[in-house]
C-alpha cells in the first residue's frame, strides 16, 4: 500500500481506481487532489487517530450489487437477482449458472474484487453453507465479508462491522429467509463514528500483514 507525506493532483491521477493509500501522520492532501481522489474512489487511511471514516465505511445507499455462487446456489442466486432487479438495483451476476461443480474461492473472489475496486457498492456470495465463501472473500484486501443466517446478524454486520459482502448458505436458508436477510443487509447503513473508528484498526491489521 502506497504511503504519502503529501498527495498532490499529479499523484492522485496515478492511483488505481478503488485503491487505498496511507497518509502519514501530519501529511497533507491538496484541495485539487481531494477532488480527484473522490472521483477515482480512492480511500485515504490517515496514520494515528485521524480516520477517513467515509472512505472506509461501506456506501450507505446501495445501487449496484455484485453476486456470485457455486453450483449449490444457482436457484437461490437467481431468486436474489430477480428480487434486487425488481427493486431497481443494478446487479452484476458473476455466475455460475449450471450445476456443473465450481469452486467457491473463485466465485467469492470475483465478487470481492468488484467490491474492493468499488465497481459494486456491495457483494453477495453464496455456497452450500456460506462459510467458505466468506473466508475466501475476506482474503481480498479491503473486503469485510460476513456469513449471516438471520436478519439480526445482517444488521449487526453492516451497522457495527461495516461489512461490504454478505455470505449466504444455500442449504441453510429458505428463499424467503434469504431475501429478508439480503434486504436487511443492504438497507442498513453504518453511521456511528465509534464503529467507523474500529474499521481503521482493521485496516491497520491488513497493512501490517501486507
Amino acid at each position: 500500500m502506497k504511503r504519502f507525506q503529501m498527495i498532490a493532483e499529479a499523484d492522485a491521477r496515478t492511483l488505481e481506481y478503488g485503491s487505498t493509500v496511507v497518509l502519514v501522520k501530519g501529511g497533507h492532501v491538496t484541495p485539487l487532489a481531494l477532488d480527484t481522489l473522490k472521483a477515482r474512489r480512492v480511500a485515504i487511511v490517515r496514520e494515528g487517530v485521524d480516520v477517513d471514516a467515509e472512505a472506509l465505511a461501506p456506501p450507505a445507499e446501495i445501487r449496484t450489487v455484485a453476486i456470485a455462487g457455486d453450483h449449490t446456489a444457482v436457484a437461490l442466486k437467481a431468486a436474489i437477482r430477480q428480487h434486487l432487479r425488481g427493486r431497481g438495483l443494478a446487479v452484476h451476476d458473476l455466475g455460475t449458472e449450471t450445476s456443473e461443480p465450481v469452486d467457491y474461492p473463485d466465485t467469492a473472489a470475483a465478487v470481492a474484487k468488484q467490491v474492493a475496486r468499488r465497481e459494486a457498492d456491495a457483494g453477495i456470495v453464496i455456497d452450500g453453507a456460506g462459510l467458505g465463501s466468506a473466508i475466501a472473500a475476506n482474503k481480498i484486501d479491503g473486503v469485510r465479508a460476513a456469513m449471516c443466517t438471520t436478519r439480526t446478524l445482517a444488521r449487526y454486520a453492516r451497522e457495527h462491522n461495516g461489512a461490504n459482502v454478505l455470505a449466504l448458505g444455500a442449504t441453510l436458508l429458505t428463499p424467503d429467509d434469504a431475501l429478508a436477510i439480503v434486504d436487511t443487509f443492504l438497507g442498513t447503513a453504518m453511521r456511528e463514528p465509534r464503529y467507523m473508528r474500529r474499521l481503521a484498526k482493521i485496516r491497520q491489521l491488513e497493512e501490517r500483514q501486507g
